[in-house]
């Protein structure tokens, strides 16, 4: 099965406010496109992937990801994170009505092709399957099968409301890359710590030339 996974952007100068707002004084908006940049990217070399859409309003991203290979759709106004995920299901199947669609999110720096492979095949045994972040409280994918809404309910813990949705849990081992999404210092230490893409990694270097303090460690 080949999926069509369908990446929400937010626009830059919005994003990543607690790297911003945090100690080391990273910068959001630069690493928040890198971040972006690196998971469609990775995305785009998996060989279960046919196709990347993205979803944003904000123009600069949707350049830079469209000059990698990605379809970028405009968000609609208005509506939030879970009806630019519908959006984008809904013209993955206008393009391929047969589609198999998938959700990730745009914050997976590390992500690696082979274990987002392995996942994407997880999920091709259900009609939908979740993956739960690295903290156990939100989703970094949902998968629809093919003639199978998609349904996100992504913000918050969305965990639960996926499991109580209906959807698959993925209890798979061994991907932690697919699951490692940054919102906080830590998290970008940790993400880091199991290799990030080359934009994600150049940004983090400059940041560290410029003077800011590496991201604090767990206790």
């Amino acid at each position: 099965m080949l999926w069509t996974l369908v990446v929400p952007v937010k626009p830059l100068a919005a994003a990543k406010s607690r790297l911003v707002a945090g100690a080391a004084r990273l910068p959001g908006p630069a690493l928040a496109l890198a971040f972006a940049l690196d998971t469609v990217g990775a995305a785009l070399a998996c060989g279960a992937v046919r196709d990347v859409a993205v979803v944003t309003a904000d123009p600069l991203a949707g350049a830079r990801l469209a000059a990698l290979g990605a379809r970028v759709l405009p968000e609609p106004p208005g509506g939030g994170l879970n009806a630019a995920l519908a959006h984008g299901a809904r013209e993955a199947r206008r393009v391929r009505p047969d589609a198999a669609v998938a959700t990730l999110n745009a914050d997976l720096p590390a992500l690696r092709p082979a274990e987002l492979g392995r996942v994407l095949e997880f999920a091709a045994g259900f009609p939908r399957a979740f993956l739960a972040d690295a903290a156990g409280i939100g989703t970094t994918l949902l998968a629809a099968a093919q003639g199978r809404e998609l349904s996100p309910a992504f913000e918050g813990a969305s965990r639960a409301r996926h499991r109580a949705s209906g959807a698959e849990e993925i209890t798979l081992t061994g991907v932690d890359s697919v699951r490692r999404d940054v919102d906080t210092e830590r998290d970008l230490l940790a993400a880091l710590a199991l290799g990030v893409g080359p934009r994600t990694a150049a940004v983090a270097g400059r940041a560290r030339a410029a003077g800011a303090p590496s991201p604090a460690r767990a206790d």
